[in-house]
């Protein structure tokens, strides 16, 4: 399956961009907005969008709803990014009542995406991460979603293993990790920070052919629209809609 991972936090970041100029101004993650950018990511072949999700007391925490309600009358699907697991190592306690609360509020919606009759839940980890992590999201599930966290050195060893792996790391230009996952990127430049991966639409299609043709669960985009870090594949004065054009020609 080919996703994006998304992010419904505008207007309130726009003071860490940007480093482009988004085709549709500095929006604001509102229905409307949100409905276009269903429409792109469709176009892009994208079944589905992981949207950024900081638990249930965050600032953005509402724009689920929207997400969900945008893609009402479509095909296309939302999942999370359970974002805090990067940043921190919640007990399995405080991240139990986190996915309760997720699980209750927006998993029953026909827009949310269901694997193998599951909801699914993506999770972001710290560098510092590893086994104990696989552990805290095993016992905290309790077999309730669908879960693809992020991998670590030797996350193919470890005894709690979830029902997926995928990396985020868009400063690399494709991260091949098939059977469980493909990502690429179109390139990595944080604002105030040196460019890491620069853009390079021909190599995009290289990686975004190689990503077609992997026999891996996820076919993942890293990313629609975070543009702070300057990995948008949403289209800009800069672009247009090149990069989407790539995808949905794949």
């Amino acid at each position: 399956m080919r996703a994006a991972f998304y992010y419904p936090w505008f207007p309130e970041t726009w003071g860490t961009v940007p480093v482009a100029n988004p085709s549709l101004g500095k929006y604001s993650s509102t229905l409307g907005t949100i409905q276009a950018h269903v429409a792109m990511m469709e176009y892009a072949k994208c079944k589905a969008g992981i949207a950024s999700w900081w638990g249930p007391t965050s600032a953005y925490s509402d724009r689920i709803d929207t997400c969900l309600k945008a893609a009402e009358g479509t095909r296309f699907k939302w999942c999370l990014y359970y974002e805090g697991e990067g940043y921190s190592d919640p007990a399995s306690t405080g991240l139990a009542k986190d996915l309760d609360y997720a699980f209750r509020r927006w998993t029953s919606h026909p827009n949310y995406l269901k694997k193998s009759g599951r909801p699914v839940i993506f999770a972001y980890a710290g560098a510092g991460d590893g086994p104990s992590m696989a552990d805290r999201w095993k016992v905290a599930n309790a077999g309730r979603f669908y879960t693809v966290l992020k991998l670590f050195k030797g996350f193919e060893q470890v005894p709690s293993q979830p029902d997926s792996w995928h990396e985020y790391a868009p400063a690399n230009a494709i991260s091949n990790f098939a059977p469980w996952s493909v990502s690429v990127s179109p390139g990595f430049s944080m604002t105030g920070q040196s460019e890491r991966l620069p853009r390079d639409l021909n190599r995009f299609r290289d990686d975004v052919a190689e990503m077609f043709l992997a026999d891996a669960e996820w076919h993942l985009v890293t990313t629609f629209n975070e543009w702070g870090e300057g990995t948008a594949v949403e289209p800009a004065l800069e672009w247009g809609s090149k990069y989407l054009d790539v995808l949905a020609g794949r």
